[in-house]
């Protein structure tokens, strides 16, 4: 703001007083801010369902199974605990390094046992991994 310091009273003062835009927009900035990360926070979802896809299906994929009970399978043979079933993956990948895998996990199975799942196969050296779903 400037002050004008003249003696002649009946000038107009041509100068816009911004202090109350900077205000408001600093006050729209605080509440973006703070609403953001609210909006992004969660997303409800109803899995597994997706569309068919055109990719090819590998030759000779391996299943790994989730039932709903939690219990763990490889090409339907039932595994005792998830140790067993990455000895199992570091057997097949030593034999062929390209064995495509496919997780097929029950819907009412816990987010935490599909992930230690994955995360077993990531140790074990699997690069070819999908997930089973219905198609719509």
């Amino acid at each position: 703001m400037a002050i004008h310091l003249s003696d002649d009273d009946n000038e107009l003062m041509s100068e816009i007083n911004v202090t109350p835009l900077v205000d408001v927009m600093l006050v729209l900035v605080v509440v973006f801010l703070v609403t953001a990360p609210l909006l992004t926070q969660t997303i409800p979802v109803n899995l597994p369902k997706a569309a068919q896809t055109a990719a090819p299906a590998p030759s000779d994929p391996v299943n790994l199974g989730i039932s709903a009970d939690g219990s763990l399978h490889y090409n339907d043979e039932a595994v005792g605990d998830i140790a067993a079933l990455e000895s199992r993956m570091k057997t097949a990948i030593s034999q062929d390094a390209e064995t495509a895998f496919v997780v097929h996990a029950d819907q009412s199975v816990q987010y935490q046992h599909v992930a230690r799942l994955l995360a077993s196969a990531h140790r074990s050296g699997v690069h070819r991994l999908s997930l089973a779903t219905l198609a719509e």
